[in-house]
């Protein structure tokens, strides 16, 4: 337990930073009918599966310009 406690300061922020993104990253998905690659279903479950790495490329490869 101590070792947690140890490492909560690095942990905490990385994990609240991941789920904000995440979060951000899906509510776009969902209210945004254009993307440059895939489709809703596609970038809703890449976002939600595949935790940093998911919005990240949402952010940069699915996201269209169009709004």
């Amino acid at each position: 337990m101590e070792e947690i406690m140890e490492y909560l300061p690095i942990i905490l922020p990385i994990f609240i930073a991941e789920v904000t993104l995440a979060i951000v990253a899906f509510v776009h998905v969902q209210r945004h009918p254009h993307y440059k690659i895939g489709n809703r279903i596609v970038w809703s479950f890449v976002v939600l599966l595949l935790q940093i790495i998911g919005p990240i490329a949402y952010f940069i490869i699915g996201r269209s310009d169009e709004e």
